[in-house]
């Protein structure tokens, strides 16, 4: 959390921990009317220092002593944390976030969406320079909406993949150079440490840091005034895309499906504003979408299973655009530069060779048979150059080009788009592989499947790796490529399952509550991502696809073709002023024109344009050879991606640093639970995910709560009505064996519930976190008898039931007969969890153990850590 105090002469910026333990100070200086003065001392203070360095400042500032009501210092706002600093033409502006929404976790690490920030003016009135232009910046700069899809974590790196960040873990370091984290002051040494006569060592254990990739970072050109002057934990980077978490569950076994999208900020703008690619190789809408399967029940990085996935889109890489003064909805497409060495296309697979490594496969959606040349025109560019660059390329590694006519297909009545999209994406995921940090199971030896020997990417001692990605382009980005990606997406899905043990076999079917809770996913994904870039929502989703979409869904998509003209036509020039700004492509300057006087913002992001050429700037990228267009080193590390290598270049992007056993920065338990505060258990369990099982999973489910099944259409979760059954106690069945069903009802509720249940009794409460699974219990007279296991927060208590003389029925739940895994089986409690829990109860009697060295220690970090 991020407090500021203000006095006359500064700001004070107070950070904290989660637990308000450990606090850092900086301080803003007011005096300067246009410069920006940060004095951050670097020191940790404890909340006894603190206390005292405000008490001091609060009396040397109060404008008359002695007066009441009067006060050196003043809270003005809580923050939970900072954007950035920028400026145009007067003083700094500080952007701090205001409010925030939980909307993801992976591993305990917390991701949050921005919901409001604010933006306060750093100088004094009294030295306050008024320029008449100020305001109209600041419009433009706020026309960025910070609470629309922007991302941050506090511990997870999003501008990085999963498969990065886990792969960074294993890296090799060099303890030598590491940097100390916490600075202890000379009254803290002298202090005195009542374990020092016990001879008992601090643990010390060391983390890694790595750089943000600058690419998806879109307050790192805000942050870079202040980068080299205070303490990394100041710096918090954010992302802008999308981000969705829904909760699949599986006989009662949680699994999280997280799908995070990172928009680029290099060349980033709006639909007809921006195409194509600058002379750096960045295009224009480029995203890399990244879809996280894990099981949900372990939490930590170390002892879970992990599985990701990784796939990109953009625009095609060429020099092309379209002029937006017809007023047409279709502009026509002309190609602005002639590259015949495909110099920029060289550049752009170059960064995807460097972060994704090979094969890098291009899937080309865009039209090829017209009647008059529009579409056409990119693919008869882009192919010859793909052609120019493998010819220098090793055969192995050499660029795939996939061009299909996908708005052809969709015409057919004779072809199955989607039936298309499958084979591609089945050949797709085996070239690339995917990443998981466990080794395959002994299920994968017993059930044997074919096409998991055939699937590619790296194997590693833990697991394994993806080793390239696809590329996926239409003209737009939009329509044509969501449903492509989902397709992708939905393959992948299914080996990521099967690698888990989750499924038998890696295939996914449609209509199953499975694939259409990953549907909506991807469809929250694509419209997000369109109403980003194009102005509107998806105008054909895969429903229309799989020419299914109910007759409705046709006026709707005239509504969004409609909204997306509208925008393109009169809003997408505000909003490109507005990301120039807010990226800082435009620096505002008294001595050269202004935003809205420019006639293009062409030489902002093409910077080997005429007058670098005059004067060279450091910052144009140029290929040093037209043959060996790819960078240095890259080739010899291929297939695997340059960046993930523990080469002596990238261990020198990663910081050591030496923390204590217990500190939080590496405690994902004491952050994720906070033991040290008193929490409920629907804030420490619960996430507002988008989409839930719940929504999806059908009443007449019966005796197969699997996800996995293939259900009618009218028998959804949001379309069924629980139909007329004779016995209540198979209403309560069908109405409780859903995955995510809402708690068993009372026997009140139970007595008195009728045949023709109404379509409300689904929708209940959102929030509610308890779930039930019924079990089949024998008596001895052998009549079966329904009892309910609670599951609360995904937490499974059985209680032993020999006391009640009853045994548990040896019927499998699971479909698979020769797994075990999920077989109702009495709980096998082992040695050091009845220790605990005997050690519970002896405690609850008065009679305390005698305490090990373990515990002498946790309770030395836990006293110097909170008092000292």
């Amino acid at each position: 959390s991020c407090i500021q105090k203000t006095d006359r002469d500064g700001y004070f910026l107070v950070g904290s921990n989660h637990a308000q333990t450990k606090h850092r100070v900086l301080k803003i200086d007011r005096t300067e009317p246009k410069d920006l003065a940060i004095i951050d001392d670097k020191h940790v203070y404890n909340q006894q220092e603190l206390r005292e360095l405000l008490g001091r400042l609060d009396l040397g500032n109060r404008t008359k002593m002695g007066q009441k009501g009067s006060s050196g210092l003043s809270r003005a706002v809580s923050a939970y944390g900072i954007v950035g600093f920028v400026r145009f033409l007067e003083g700094y502006y500080l952007v701090l976030i205001t409010k925030r929404r939980k909307m993801a976790d992976i591993g305990g690490h917390s991701i949050y969406k921005i919901e409001d920030t604010n933006m306060i003016y750093i100088p004094n009135d009294s030295v306050r320079v008024t320029h008449p232009d100020e305001a109209r910046y600041v419009r433009i700069f706020q026309n960025v909406d910070l609470s629309s899809n922007f991302y941050f974590s506090y511990s997870y790196d999003l501008s990085h993949s999963l498969q990065y960040n886990l792969t960074l873990l294993h890296s090799p370091c060099d303890p030598g150079t590491v940097e100390e984290v916490h600075t202890r002051s000379s009254r803290q040494q002298d202090s005195f440490d009542i374990f020092e006569d016990e001879g008992l060592p601090t643990q010390v254990f060391h983390g890694l840091q790595s750089e943000p990739y600058a690419k998806y970072v879109w307050n790192g050109k805000l942050l870079e005034r202040v980068k080299d002057t205070v303490h990394p934990d100041w710096l918090m980077y954010i992302i802008h895309g999308f981000c969705g978490q829904s909760k699949l569950l599986i006989y009662g076994r949680p699994v999280h499906v997280t799908l995070i999208a990172r928009r680029s900020s290099k060349f980033a703008g709006t639909r007809f504003l921006k195409r194509g690619a600058n002379c750096e190789g960045d295009v224009a809408n480029e995203v890399e979408t990244e879809q996280i399967i894990h099981d949900a029940s372990v939490m930590s990085f170390t002892a879970g299973s992990y599985s990701s996935y990784v796939q990109v889109r953009g625009s095609v890489p060429l020099y092309w655009s379209q002029d937006i003064s017809t007023m047409m909805p279709k502009p026509p497409i002309r190609l602005d530069q002639a590259d015949p060495y495909a110099h920029v296309a060289a550049l752009h697979f170059d960064q995807m060779l460097q972060r994704f490594g090979s094969p890098i496969i291009i899937l080309n959606l865009v039209k090829k048979r017209e009647k008059r040349k529009h579409e056409k025109i990119l693919s008869e560019e882009l192919f010859p150059a793909v052609i120019n660059l493998n010819q220098f390329l090793p055969p192995e590694h050499c660029i795939d080009y996939i061009a299909w006519d996908m708005a052809r297909y969709t015409k057919s009545k004779l072809y199955n788009v989607l039936d298309r999209l499958s084979m591609i994406a089945e050949n797709v995921v085996k070239r690339t592989g995917f990443f998981i940090n466990r080794s395959d199971f002994f299920c994968h030896t017993l059930r044997p499947d074919e096409r998991w020997g055939d699937l590619g990417g790296s194997l590693t001692s833990s697991g394994r790796v993806q080793t390239g990605v696809l590329r996926t382009n239409c003209v737009d980005c939009l329509d044509r490529t969501n449903t492509a990606q989902f397709m992708v997406g939905k393959c992948a899905l299914a080996y990521q399952l099967y690698a888990l043990g989750m499924i038998d076999k890696p295939k996914l079917q449609f209509d199953t509550d499975c694939v259409r809770l990953f549907e909506e996913l991807y469809e929250d994904h694509g419209d997000t991502l369109s109403l980003q870039y194009g102005g509107s929502q998806l105008v054909h989703r895969v429903k229309t696809y799989r020419k299914i979409a109910p007759w409705t869904q046709h006026s709707k998509d005239i509504m969004q073709t409609l909204s997306r003209y509208y925008s393109n036509a009169f809003s997408d020039a505000d909003r490109q002023d507005a990301i120039n700004l807010f990226l800082q492509v435009y620096q505002p300057s008294e001595s050269k024109p202004h935003l809205w006087e420019l006639p293009t913002d062409f030489y902002l992001h093409q910077r080997n344009s005429m007058a670098c050429v005059l004067t060279p700037n450091p910052c144009c990228v140029f290929l040093s050879s037209y043959t060996y267009w790819w960078s240095e080193g890259i080739l010899s590390y291929l297939p695997l991606p340059y960046d993930e290598v523990p080469c002596e270049e990238n261990m020198k992007k990663v910081g050591v640093r030496r923390v204590n056993r217990y500190d939080e920065s590496i405690d994902t338990y004491t952050e994720f639970f906070k033991p040290y505060e008193l929490t409920s258990f629907d804030d420490t369990f619960c996430i507002a995910m988008t989409n839930s099982a719940r929504e999806l999973m059908p009443k007449t489910v019966g005796v197969d709560p699997s996800p996995f099944t293939v259900r009618k259409p009218e028998e959804t979760g949001k379309s069924a009505v629980i139909g007329a059954k004779s016995s209540k106690e198979e209403t309560v069945v069908q109405r409780k064996t859903a995955a995510s069903a809402p708690p068993p009802p009372s026997e009140e509720q139970i007595s008195s519930s009728s045949e023709d249940d109404s379509e409300d009794d689904r929708d209940d409460d959102g929030s509610v976190s308890q779930r039930s699974t019924p079990v089949k219990l024998l008596t001895e007279s052998g009549e079966s008898v329904l009892t309910y296991i609670q599951h609360e927060f995904s937490i499974c208590f059985i209680f032993h039931l020999s006391l009640l003389s009853l045994s548990l029925s040896s019927v499998p739940v699971s479909c698979f007969t020769t797994d075990s895994i999920y077989e109702v089986s009495s709980p096998q409690v082992d040695r050091d969890n009845r220790e605990v829990f005997e050690g519970h109860v002896l405690t609850g009697l008065g009679q305390v153990r005698s305490l090990c060295r373990e515990d002498i220690l946790m309770y030395r970090e836990y006293i110097k850590n909170r008092y000292m």
